[in-house]
C-alpha cells in the first residue's frame, strides 16, 4: 500500500517535463513527459496531419513510435508523410502498422524503447483497451507518453474508451477544419494548419 504524502513531500516531488518553445510552447507550456494526450476530430479534418507534424516536433525531444493501426503504412499514409514534409534524416521517429496491445507491451518493455507512442487510432483498439486496460497501460509504463488519435462522435471522441482517454488526458487537441483547439492541463489556445507550407502556426483566426 502506498504511504500518504505530506505537503512537503508533494512540493519536493520531482517531475520530468518537456520545455517546449515557440508556438508549441505558447499552448503547451512545460508539459510532463508521461501520461496520455488525445487528438480527435471528424474524418478528413486533418487529424493525421496534426499528429504527424506533432510527432516530428516531439522527436526533437525524445524517441517517437507512431503506430498507424487503422491506415497502415500504405500509399495514402506515405503520401500524408510527404505532405507533412517529414524529414528523411530524422532517426528519432519510427513507424509500425497495427500491433496488438500485448505486442506493444513487449516492445515497450525492451531497453531503449520509444518514449512517446502515437496510437492511430482508438477505433482499432477499442476492444483491447476496455475493462481497465487503458488505465493499466498508462500505469504500467509511467515514464512513457501515449498520444491517442480518435474519430469524433457527437463532438466527443468515439467509444467509451475515447471518452475516458479525454477525461484523463493532460493535453486535448480537437481538430476541426484547419484549426487545432488545445485544452487540458496546459495554457491552451488555437493553432492553425498551413497546408501550403506543411506546418502549424500560432494564431486565433482561421
Amino acid at each position: 500500500m502506498r504511504r500518504a504524502l505530506t505537503i512537503a513531500n508533494v512540493f519536493n516531488k520531482k517531475h520530468k517535463t518537456y520545455e517546449f518553445k515557440g508556438f508549441w510552447g505558447k499552448v503547451l507550456g512545460e508539459t510532463e513527459t508521461n501520461g496520455a494526450w488525445i487528438i480527435y476530430g471528424k474524418e478528413k479534418n486533418g487529424k493525421t496531419w496534426v499528429a504527424l507534424l506533432l510527432a516530428q516536433y516531439l522527436s526533437d525531444y525524445n524517441s517517437v513510435l507512431y503506430i498507424s493501426a487503422e491506415e497502415g503504412l500504405g500509399k495514402n499514409f506515405t503520401d500524408s508523410c510527404k505532405r507533412a514534409k517529414l524529414q528523411i534524416s530524422n532517426k528519432n521517429l519510427h513507424f509500425l502498422e497495427y500491433l496488438s496491445i500485448t505486442e506493444l507491451r513487449e516492445k515497450l518493455s525492451k531497453q531503449r524503447s520509444a518514449s512517446i507512442i502515437f496510437i492511430d487510432n482508438i477505433t482499432i483498439y477499442k476492444d483491447e483497451l476496455q475493462y481497465g486496460e487503458f488505465r493499466k497501460l498508462i500505469d504500467d509504463y509511467p515514464s512513457k507518453l501515449f498520444i491517442f488519435i480518435s474519430h469524433e462522435d457527437k463532438k466527443e471522441p468515439s467509444f467509451a474508451v475515447g471518452k475516458l482517454v479525454k477525461r484523463l488526458a493532460k493535453v486535448i487537441m480537437h481538430v476541426k477544419g484547419l484549426a487545432v483547439n488545445i485544452a487540458g492541463r496546459v495554457p491552451g489556445g488555437t493553432l492553425t494548419i498551413d497546408e501550403t507550407k506543411a506546418k502549424i502556426f500560432h494564431g486565433n483566426e482561421i
